[in-house]
């Protein structure tokens, strides 16, 4: 299997923080996800890249903060991000990178 530029679009980068590494000690993983990409689409991303199979894909939409840069209120971009769980005996390990 070819890794198509696509999915590289699909999937943004993982998420290292504190609640993905407790869902890590249980077969998921986080990824920063395209707004626009469906779970079907993250579900073959992740299979054809990292050369896993995948139980399930779980998503979330986290709003921009409003913060202030310089001064003046700004709003923080949208982060849609996705919890995939691994089928039993497949890892990634994401601290390598790809």
């Amino acid at each position: 299997m070819s890794a198509k530029p696509e999915h590289y679009d699909v999937i943004r980068k993982p998420v290292i923080t504190e609640k993905a590494t407790m869902a890590s000690e249980h077969g998921a993983v986080v990824f920063e996800v395209a707004m626009e990409a469906n779970k079907p689409q993250i579900k073959a991303a992740v299979e054809s890249l990292f050369g896993v199979k995948v139980k399930a894909v779980n998503t979330v939409i986290t709003k921009g903060k409003t913060k202030r840069f310089r001064g003046r209120p700004g709003r923080r971009k949208d982060v849609k991000k996705a919890y995939v769980t691994l089928e039993e005996g497949n890892t990634i390990d994401v601290s390598t990178g790809l």
